[in-house]
């Protein structure tokens, strides 16, 4: 049983309805190391509805932001392989030439929020120059225009105007990346991709930044797709969730179900390591350390960390249903 056929057939729409915006299936990106090749998206498939927000949660190195790389095609040179299908308003963009994808979707339809703002912006170029230049090269604006968006923008986000004309080292971290996600509104794209939008920053100015990432959202009718390993974070913004573990997703469903009820033996445990403030229970922890991408175990990934391990688990699960349309890759839910 394919993972995609499981996925695609609970999120189709109906005859005759508009396509999702977007539409991944199969979706893999393997790195080629001196090492041997690192399998960091292996057999993805997802759909995300228009004005909906999908956090993708998972530890650090299970493959989040190169899924997020794959989608915009923002690929290193050591690629091994790079395939599947990524459909944008019902059209598969895998077939195209970079040179069309790069004016028609990346920056244009869609956009992203790197990790780390300061290394995002350019330190010898002012604010406003970096947020006018997607304008100027993804649709031929002329500056004097492409500055009047920027102002629009950087004031949509909760910046003043003349910060501007600041250079990003002149500006807080919460500043900077308030800049970095005007930078990727500017061009009004259908979809932002968030990765880790407030990593490093004090716990403040994340409530701030999350309010702000809700106000585009509900206002402009924005969809994210939200890349984190803070749950706390995540559960502010998502209406979907999908676990992310060793390159795969192993789980997902509406953010309704999985907060109060974690369904994957990995999601169990991530969900009890986080402290809760109406509740006294002593926090747990996932033992032991994520395999190996280079040479993932066969079977359930999780198979060796998990406490539910039995024999079945020494082959790879299908992505099952369970419980109104949620999906979960376990043997326990068969």
């Amino acid at each position: 049983m394919r993972e995609k056929a499981e996925v695609q057939s609970r999120a189709s729409v109906g005859v005759g309805a508009a396509p999702p915006l977007l539409r991944v299936e199969d979706l893999r990106l393997y790195f080629r190391t001196t090492q041997g090749v690192v399998q960091a998206v292996d057999n993805i498939s997802f759909v995300l509805e228009r004005n909906q927000a999908l956090a993708i949660l998972g530890e650090s190195g299970c493959g989040k932001t190169s899924l997020a790389r794959a989608i915009l095609r923002l690929l290193p040179r050591n690629v091994h392989t790079y395939s599947g299908r990524v459909e944008l308003d019902g059209v598969d963009v895998m077939p195209w030439s970079e040179e069309r994808f790069r004016k028609e979707v990346r920056w244009t339809k869609i956009s992203m929020v790197a990790q780390a703002a300061m290394n995002s912006l350019n330190p010898v170029l002012r604010v406003g120059d970096q947020i006018a230049e997607p304008l100027m090269i993804h649709q031929g604006m002329d500056k004097q225009s492409a500055w009047a968006r920027a102002r629009e923008a950087i004031q949509l986000v909760g910046v003043p105007v003349d910060f501007l004309q600041r250079y990003p080292f002149e500006l807080s971290g919460g500043m900077r990346q308030r800049a970095v996600i005007a930078m990727a509104l500017v061009t009004n794209p259908d979809l932002i991709i968030l990765d880790e939008p407030t990593s490093a920053l004090d716990v403040l100015t994340q409530a701030n930044i999350m309010n702000v990432l809700k106000q585009i959202k509900r206002e402009l009718h924005k969809s994210y797709i939200l890349i984190t390993h803070d749950i706390a974070t995540s559960s502010e913004l998502a209406d979907h969730v999908a676990i992310m573990y060793a390159g795969q997703i192993v789980e997902w469903g509406t953010a309704e179900q999985f907060y109060p009820n974690p369904l994957h033996p990995y999601s169990q445990k991530l969900m009890a390591s986080v402290p809760r403030l109406r509740e006294e229970r002593a926090l747990d922890f996932i033992p032991g350390r994520p395999p190996s991408l280079i040479n993932p175990p066969q079977g359930c990934r999780f198979a060796e960390r998990c406490p539910s391990k039995f024999f079945q688990c020494e082959q790879e699960p299908p992505m099952i249903e369970v419980r109104g349309g949620r999906l979960v890759k376990c043997w326990l839910y068969r």
